[in-house]
């Protein structure tokens, strides 16, 4: 029994000093090296001239837009013209069965020929009577009714020839022309078909001049007094010559991102803000001599609201927001990072203008927002703003 005592004290023993040499170890370890500092992407803030745009959503339409219309009833009799394609002014497009309208100008002829007998007779028979009365050889009421038989007879020419008139107009109705030179669309009606009463077709096509293009858009009243008041200060800074400028400077941006490659100019607006929507519509031509956009696109239209003179920029991405404060992290040559409150102005592209709260030349990180802090170091690697537009429009592609 006591050598195994003995035995048992000798392995706690053993296991105690095992135990302490490893504590003993782990002590003299070396500590772990610090992560190196991060290399963040930063971009210099510029100074330069910035043009404050305002864009707009609008929809293209014909600077002129007409309607075709049948102005009389019957059936389609042909179609004179090819869908899609320009037409002239006064070109033959639609006709109409004539044949109804044809009886109708003969049938009016004819009346006008009756009331033309008729006009003759009275006139002699009120020539016959007018001596014998003047002789008393007839009485004063012969007379008058001789008149009156030949005001009523000259009354139902007048009648005649409207109605022969009418017919005539209405037998032209059947052969439709083009109002103005432009583009004519698909037809709502085929040959054959009833048309100029509902339920059938009364509209059979437009026909649209593209060139120039014109677009509508809405600008909310904000926007409008901006508006309004740029074009009171050009006016007053124009003076005398301000009747003779009229451009505006407008882009025009299509649906693919392209710029129209013509500058348009405002030619209408409307009379009031639209109170239910509280905007105000306005109307712009941009030349469009290819043809190129057609009416019914949906576009934007860009134009310079204001000029600021020797701007501070930065880009978007080096920007964020806490509750409407907007911060940004600052880099210094040393890569020492200082989180700064500044103050934005207007966005110009994908750049936006600080107000205050940085200098041109300082750098603002453009990369790991989440990850820096005020007080850290970093590495900083200096972009160029170039560089950052493409990779804007690389993620916008993909």
């Amino acid at each position: 029994m006591q050598i195994q005592s003995e035995h048992s004290r000798g392995v706690i023993l053993l296991s105690a000093l095992a135990a302490l040499s490893i504590m003993l170890a782990a002590c003299t370890e070396p500590t772990p090296p610090a992560p190196p500092p991060l290399e963040i992407a930063v971009v210099e803030a510029i100074r330069q001239d910035a043009d404050i745009t305002l864009d707009l959503v609008g929809q293209t339409r014909g600077s002129v837009d007409i309607p075709i219309r049948a102005r009389v009833q019957g059936f389609l009799e042909s179609l004179e013209f090819e869908e899609g394609r320009p037409v002239t002014k006064g070109q033959l497009l639609y006709t109409i069965d004539p044949a109804p309208f044809r009886s109708k100008v003969v049938e009016a002829e004819g009346r006008v020929a009756e009331a033309r007998t008729m006009l003759a007779n009275s006139k002699a028979d009120l020539e016959r009577i007018r001596p014998l009365a003047e002789m008393n050889a007839v009485s004063q009421q012969d007379l008058d009714g001789a008149e009156a038989r030949y005001e009523a007879a000259i009354g139902n020419l007048q009648a005649a020839s409207a109605q022969q008139e009418q017919a005539e107009i209405e037998l032209s109705y059947t052969r439709i022309l083009a109002p103005i030179e432009g583009v004519i669309g698909i037809s709502k009606a085929e040959v054959g078909e009833f048309v100029g009463a509902a339920p059938n077709a009364v509209v059979l096509n437009y026909v649209s001049r593209n060139d120039p293009i014109r677009v509508r858009f809405s600008i909310n009243e904000r926007d409008y007094l901006r508006l309004a008041r740029l074009f009171v200060e050009r006016r007053e800074e124009l003076g005398e010559n301000a009747a003779g400028e009229r451009k505006q400077g407008l882009e025009l941006i299509l649906a693919d991102g392209t710029v129209h490659p013509y500058e348009g100019e405002i030619i209408a607006t409307d009379a009031a803000i639209n109170p239910t929507t509280g905007t105000f519509t306005m109307e712009a031509d941009f030349a469009n001599p290819d043809g190129l956009v057609l009416a019914g696109q949906f576009a934007r239209v860009r134009g310079v609201m204001e000029r600021r003179e020797n701007a501070i920029l930065i880009p978007l991405r080096a920007i964020s927001e806490l509750q409407g404060i907007f911060r940004v992290f600052v880099v210094g040559e040393d890569g020492a990072v200082e989180l700064r409150v500044v103050e934005l102005g207007p966005q110009v592209g994908n750049l936006r203008i600080v107000e205050s709260g940085l200098e041109a030349g300082e750098r603002v990180a453009v990369e790991g927002l989440l990850r820096l802090r005020n007080g850290a170091t970093v590495i900083p690697k200096v972009v160029d703003l170039a560089s950052l537009d493409a990779d804007a429009g690389q993620d916008e592609g993909s």
